[in-house]
């Protein structure tokens, strides 16, 4: 069985003739009669195909002069609202109709799949694991070539390694984009740990707070307090967090602890009775059989 591309254009019917857009040119193709009756010859056409997997006949589109598309119900299971397409044409001054090519096409209720995007567009932060490879196209906007020189004194600084430097640099645009991905995320001053932050507790006057080189140092560093929970992380200059060095926690006054005071004015002596032959009074100890 032959393969038909799928057309990007559906044609529009209108009284036998059909209308095809292509640029700015409209012309009409008349439906060849001949052709359009041979629905017995298009189904015949089908060969290799399970008959319980053709169902009826559902339109005729024409294709060109005396050439002309049938369309049959596709039953095969998983292709619900495909269309078995069977092409055929006859020559000029005949009535022998002949069978193209047959193909299966989407239907205008065919389950597609979804559109494909290339994987350097559906690729996300943090889809990187251990062990996978990430190359970097070489017109990526985000890099430029080391030895050009610079706006950044950071990247200056570096020609001395491997004589010329690194292959390549982050861009002006790749700095920008990265510094703007940072201010806006968890790190920055949006943040809801740094909104909570008392106002004074900002990371550029934390004792913590190690500045980034070159063009990033007046708005970003790297946060070096191991009980915050920004460790380690890049931080925006006005972030803010509850481990700064300098927040003040107001203290609690401590309670004054009374001595303790005894009255013996307030004891109250109680005579205590005894029931009668409950404990006799001995003037002669109990003997304990002790020697």
């Amino acid at each position: 069985m032959s393969t038909l591309p799928a057309r990007s254009v559906r044609p529009m019917r209108n009284n036998g003739r059909v209308a095809r857009t292509a640029g700015s040119t409209t012309r009409a193709v008349r439906l060849d009669q001949t052709c359009a009756e041979a629905v017995g010859v298009a189904r015949s056409g089908l060969t290799g195909i399970d008959p319980d997997h053709v169902g009826e006949h559902v339109e005729v589109m024409a294709e060109g002069e005396r050439v002309v598309t049938h369309f049959f119900e596709c039953l095969q299971p998983g292709y619900r609202g495909w269309r078995w397409a069977v092409t055929v044409a006859r020559i000029a001054r005949s009535r022998h109709v002949t069978v193209c090519e047959t193909t299966l096409l989407p239907g205008p209720e065919a389950l597609l799949p979804p559109e494909w995007v290339p994987w350097q567009d559906r690729l996300q932060p943090g889809d990187l694991g251990v062990g996978d490879l990430l190359p970097t196209t070489p017109d990526d906007d985000r890099l430029v070539s080391g030895y050009v020189q610079s706006d950044d004194p950071a990247v200056e600084e570096t020609a001395w390694e491997l004589g010329l430097g690194r292959p390549r640099v982050m861009s002006r645009e790749g700095r920008s984009d990265a510094a703007q991905r940072w201010y806006d995320g968890d790190r920055g001053p949006i943040a809801p740990i740094s909104t909570a932050a008392p106002r004074a507790a900002r990371c550029g006057m934390c004792g913590f707070y190690l500045p980034l080189a070159g063009s990033l140092r007046l708005a970003f560093g790297v946060c070096g307090n191991v009980y915050a929970p920004d460790d380690s992380r890049v931080v925006s200059v006005d972030h803010g967090c509850g481990a700064h060095s300098e927040v003040l926690v107001e203290p609690v006054p401590a309670v004054e602890e009374l001595p303790t005071v005894y009255d013996d004015s307030e004891v109250e002596s109680v005579a205590v009775s005894r029931a009668a032959g409950s404990v006799p009074d001995l003037d002669v100890p109990e003997p304990y059989g002790h020697s």
